[in-house]
């Protein structure tokens, strides 16, 4: 919310200092900061959404409303950058000149008030939190193209430095971008977080005493960061109750696992389709 303050306040001013100083790099930064303002309301929101307990309709409850914002985040971030990259590209085919004192000293208090937002968002983990600091950093990024532009137009009068540097920007912000898109993305179609191996997980899970095999494990996360995991381990009849107990004590243990769905059913592979694997043991591992 003190982000989302700052952003808000600062955005009128680098809108109103682009204008008069004919500045790409200053418009460009108002843009992007009125659309990080509206990213931050948008995890504000979410994060809001989260708290709301399950239902019968979402019985996970809205923990994943982060990661759709997340998600938003990062697309709306490209195709701004886009926008850019544009505007830019028409700035050096039709050069205009550009009020270099006044351009740096919205770009410099621009830069103090991105920081400041920075600052207030140090230590985000989640995704939703991740794409709101990268918003943020993509406008302390601007403002210090639009502080280089500024002073290289007034010490040189080197017109191209505006939407040069402003290209040069975008490249790096439109790399942010689309990664906290991929990972949103990825945890969206219930991708296997990037911290956990499944592999190890079920040959982990094969070793313990009384398990007989493991298959259709799935792993996956609500917000990128808890890991969920949802099993069938095979078993001895009359194990069943140790059996799952050890196998809950080791996913929290060795995985940090603490929401998991365990399965316990008679030795062997039970589905004609899964593929077993025998261990040197006798323990077969199937998936």
């Amino acid at each position: 919310m003190i982000a989302l303050v700052i952003l808000g306040v600062f955005t009128l001013v680098e809108a109103t200092g682009g204008f008069y100083a004919h500045s790409i790099a200053l418009l460009a930064e108002a843009a992007h900061m009125l659309a990080d303002s509206a990213s931050l309301l948008l995890a504000i929101v979410a994060i809001y959404a989260t708290r709301r307990p399950p239902s019968p309709a979402r019985s996970y409850g809205s923990a994943r409303f982060q990661t759709l914002a997340a998600y938003t985040n990062g697309l709306a971030l490209i195709v701004l950058t886009l926008f850019v990259i544009v505007a830019a590209g028409r700035r050096l085919l039709h050069p205009v000149d550009v009020d270099a004192p006044l351009m740096l000293l919205v770009a410099a208090i621009g830069a103090v008030a991105n920081l400041g937002a920075f600052v207030a968002l140090a230590g985000a983990r989640s995704l939703n939190e991740r794409g709101a600091r990268a918003h943020v950093t993509s406008d302390l990024l601007g403002s210090i193209a639009a502080i280089l532009a500024a002073g290289i137009i007034w010490l040189f009068g080197w017109l191209p430095a505006d939407p040069l540097l402003s290209l040069f920007v975008s490249a790096l912000i439109l790399r942010s971008g689309w990664r906290l898109t991929r990972e949103a993305g990825h945890v969206l179609l219930e991708g296997t977080p990037p911290t956990l191996d499944p592999e190890s997980l079920s040959r982990g899970v094969a070793a313990l005493p009384g398990v007989q095999g493991v298959h259709h494990l799935h792993v996956w996360s609500l917000t990128g960061d808890a890991p969920v995991v949802s099993l069938h381990v095979a078993t001895q009849a009359g194990d069943g109750d140790m059996v799952l107990q050890r196998v809950h004590d080791y996913l929290r243990d060795a995985f940090k696992v603490t929401h998991a769905t365990v399965q316990v059913e008679r030795s062997g592979c039970v589905d004609p389709g899964d593929i077993c694997h025998q261990l040197p043991d006798g323990h077969v591992v199937g998936g």
